[in-house]
């Protein structure tokens, strides 16, 4: 048995012994009855409670030593980046403890809880937009009221909790990364000072040492670095701040600023915060089997292709997003299907009218000066405002969409590309297109995504990636593309990244976590009055 099993096992066997035993007199369906109404969210509850207690004739399920295994589940909540307290965990375990809880009501808020809990961790405690209907389809292959009845039936409800939690390696790794940052956050963690102009290596700064400790803390540094010269900027604490600086966005020049510093100061708490936010997104997320997948992380500019279920290292790269101003990337799900070498770039209604035509009022020739066209030919200005025309960029050196195109048929016409724009990968902040994504090597994710079709050799790749007629490449199997959205997360090498919350939906989910625990009513019942001694 595991060391934490062990542990488990002897928390609960001590519970267990504390708290009274006491008898389950009072209704079970009047308890239900009483119960608050269903929460807010991505799952429909109405019904639970009488599937879990009809099938044994409304008996009481729980005893104090499965109730005292129950409560410790709950309280194992932060390492999935939940809450006990919104499982009333506190309430319940007092009530526990001292045995005078009405006992119907005990059960049935205890019931209520872990089914909460387990419809939680595996679909979110919020709406995304990923499953925008009240019933999340995914608690009809994981049904939280059979889980936990053969959870508590075989005495194995952390199998129950482990059955809920997304199988998506990315979401061990978060846990992995949050538990660390929780460690974090327990240690002393003095604000370093800034300095009042950027320092060069071998500048000055006030407190090498301690610049060098929390980059050592942090892992930029490993921990048997020599420690720096006293108030020498050197060339070791350089190398430390440029893997901070690619870790949290910001430009990769080793220089000492405000910036650095200022992110080098954000507390480890903040950060276990966007770590919880990062899992609760992730268990937004449906399910993928095995197989080759995409994810693009927005606020990080990161695109990972890789194999679901495989512990093959992921294809990683820059990506360059829609602008937080104007043109914001939607979060979805989309499904891979073709390539297109040497595409069309057919303009956008929205970029047309906002762009094109302004341009084309100033200037007549623009169209022939950006390789454009109309369709139909020699459309007229007219034509295009009242949209019996539309314009096209043909395929070419000043084409936007560059030599390729991997498309994934959608509502919005969001894809993925290539760009002669290459500069833009070396800016600290790329959040600079019209709501498409390009990508910083088109040819591996090409060589990637076509991996299964023999005749796309690497060479046959770099052919058609040359100007030439457009060619359109069916893949043999759609590869699903996740549009995500996390200001921290973990990257190939397995070290925690953080980003600015760019499009503001960190903001936008605490606010919607608020409300939904300001609305609920999971807390357990009060507890029933003592008698006078």
């Amino acid at each position: 048995m595991k060391s934490s099993q062990k542990i488990a096992t002897a928390l609960v066997l001590c519970a267990a012994a504390l708290v009274p035993r006491f008898s389950f007199a009072q209704s079970i369906p009047a308890a239900i009855h009483a119960q608050a109404a269903p929460l807010p969210g991505p799952y429909d509850e109405r019904g639970w409670l009488d599937r879990f207690y009809a099938p044994r004739k409304y008996a009481p399920a729980w005893n104090p030593q499965t109730a005292a295994a129950a409560l410790w589940v709950l309280r194992q909540a932060p390492v999935q980046g939940l809450d006990p307290q919104d499982y009333g965990a506190d309430d319940l375990q007092q009530q526990l403890r001292s045995g005078h809880a009405d006992p119907a009501r005990f059960d049935v808020a205890l019931t209520t809880a872990m089914l909460h809990y387990l419809a939680d961790l595996r679909v979110g405690r919020v709406r995304s937009e990923y499953h925008t209907g009240k019933s999340d389809a995914r608690l009809k292959r994981y049904d939280p009221v059979e889980r936990l009845r053969t959870g508590l039936a075989a005495g194995k409800l952390r199998d129950a909790v482990q059955a809920a939690e997304p199988q998506l390696p990315l979401y061990a790794q978060v846990k992995a990364a949050l538990a660390h940052y929780r460690e974090l956050a327990q240690q002393p963690y003095p604000a370093l000072p800034v300095p009042q102009a950027k320092v060069k290596p071998g500048g000055a700064y006030a407190d090498t040492q301690a610049l060098f400790e929390r980059l050592v803390l942090l892992g930029d540094l490993p921990a048997d670095a020599a420690p720096p010269a006293e108030g020498i900027y050197g060339d070791k604490l350089e190398e430390g701040v440029r893997h901070f600086q690619a870790r949290h966005g910001l430009e990769e020049d080793g220089v000492l600023g405000r910036g650095t510093v200022n992110a080098l100061n954000v507390p480890p708490a903040q950060r276990v915060r966007q770590l919880e936010l990062t899992l609760e997104r992730l268990r937004w997320l449906p399910d993928f089997g095995p197989g080759p997948l995409i994810i693009v992380d927005l606020p990080a500019y990161r695109l990972w292709a890789l194999q679901n279920g495989s512990t093959e290292a992921p294809l990683e790269m820059r990506v360059v997003v829609g602008s937080a101003v104007r043109t914001e990337t939607p979060l979805f799900v989309g499904q891979m299907r073709y390539l297109e070498f040497n595409p069309y770039w057919n303009v956008p209604r929205s970029i047309l009218e906002k762009e094109i035509l302004p341009k084309l009022a100033r200037n007549r020739a623009y169209l022939k000066q950006h390789d454009m066209e109309t369709v139909p030919p020699d459309a007229s200005v007219a034509d295009l405002k009242a949209g019996r025309a539309r314009v096209r960029q043909r395929p070419g050196a000043k084409n936007s969409l560059g030599p390729i195109k991997f498309a994934m048929p959608n509502p919005m016409d969001i894809y993925l590309h290539s760009t002669s724009a290459r500069e833009l990968f070396e800016r600290s902040r790329r959040d600079l297109s019209h709501g498409c994504i390009r990508v910083e090597h088109p040819a591996a994710l090409a060589q990637y995504v076509l991996g299964g079709q023999r005749q796309w050799t690497a060479d046959a790749i770099q052919e058609a990636l040359q100007p030439g007629p457009t060619k359109h490449v069916d893949l043999a199997r759609s590869i699903p593309v996740v549009l995500f959205y996390a200001t921290a997360i973990v990257d190939s090498e397995g070290g925690a990244r953080f980003a600015a919350d760019i499009y503001g939906r960190d903001v936008k989910l605490e606010q919607e976590l608020a409300a939904r625990r300001q609305s609920s009513n999971i807390s357990a019942p009060t507890s029933a009055p003592r008698h006078p001694r």
